[in-house]
C-alpha cells in the first residue's frame, strides 16, 4: 500500500456512503494505520446526494480537506454515474460502480480512459441478501478484491462489533454474506 491512500464515495443520503467509509477506516486503525473518514453533505435528507471520504496512511495525515485527486472512486448509487464522479481521479485510479452494467459500459458513461473500471451489482446483492436495498457493505467488499486497502477478515470482525448489538446475528451475519458475494462477483477491465 502506497503511504497515503485515498477513497471518495458517492452516494444518497440513507444508502449507508458515511457507514462504508467508516468501516473502511476502522478496519485500517485497527490494523495500526492512521486514518480520517468523514463525509460532506449538500442538503442533508435522505437521498441527497452526498460525497464521504476515507483516507488511509502508514504515517500521521496531516491534511484535513476534501479528497480531490483520489487513488479510487466509488459509486454507490448508480445514477450519480457521470464524468463529474472521475474529477481529479489519479490516471492509474479505479473507479467502481454499483451497477449491472459492464465496466466498458461505464468506462464510455463517465469518459474515464486510463485507469481500471470495476462493476457489481451491490443493489442486487443486497436486495437477495437483507431484501432491501443497501449496497454498501456489497460495495466495501468489491473494493477490498481491487484495492486490498485492509484484509477482508479485519472487515468482517468491523462488521460484527459494529452491527451485532445494533441490527442483530441475522442481519450482521447477511451483510458479511452481501461483502462476501459482491469480493466475488466485482468485474474490473
Amino acid at each position: 500500500m502506497k503511504e497515503l491512500v485515498e477513497v471518495r464515495w458517492h452516494g444518497r443520503g440513507g444508502q449507508g456512503a458515511k457507514t462504508a467509509a467508516q468501516f473502511l477506516a476502522e478496519a485500517a486503525l485497527d490494523d495500526g494505520k492512521y486514518i480520517q473518514a468523514f463525509p460532506e453533505y449538500g442538503p442533508e435528507r435522505a437521498g441527497a446526494p452526498i460525497r464521504t471520504y476515507t483516507r488511509i496512511s502508514s504515517k500521521p495525515i496531516n491534511l484535513h480537506c476534501a479528497v480531490t485527486n483520489p487513488e479510487y472512486v466509488v459509486v454507490i448509487d448508480p445514477t450519480l454515474t457521470t464524468p463529474e464522479v472521475v474529477e481529479g481521479l489519479n490516471e492509474q485510479g479505479v473507479l467502481l460502480v454499483n451497477t449491472g452494467k459492464s465496466p466498458d459500459s461505464v468506462r464510455k458513461q463517465t469518459g474515464f480512459k486510463t485507469g481500471k473500471v470495476a462493476t457489481v451489482d451491490a443493489t442486487a446483492i443486497s436486495l437477495d441478501i437483507l431484501g432491501r436495498s443497501m449496497p454498501n457493505m456489497p460495495m466495501l467488499g468489491a473494493l477490498l478484491k481491487i484495492a486490498p486497502l485492509v484484509e477482508l477478515d479485519a472487515l468482517y470482525e468491523k462488521t460484527k462489533k459494529k452491527f451485532l448489538k445494533k441490527i442483530g446475528e441475522k442481519k450482521t451475519k447477511a451483510n458479511i454474506e452481501g461483502i462476501k458475494i459482491a469480493y466475488e462477483k466485482v468485474r474490473v477491465e
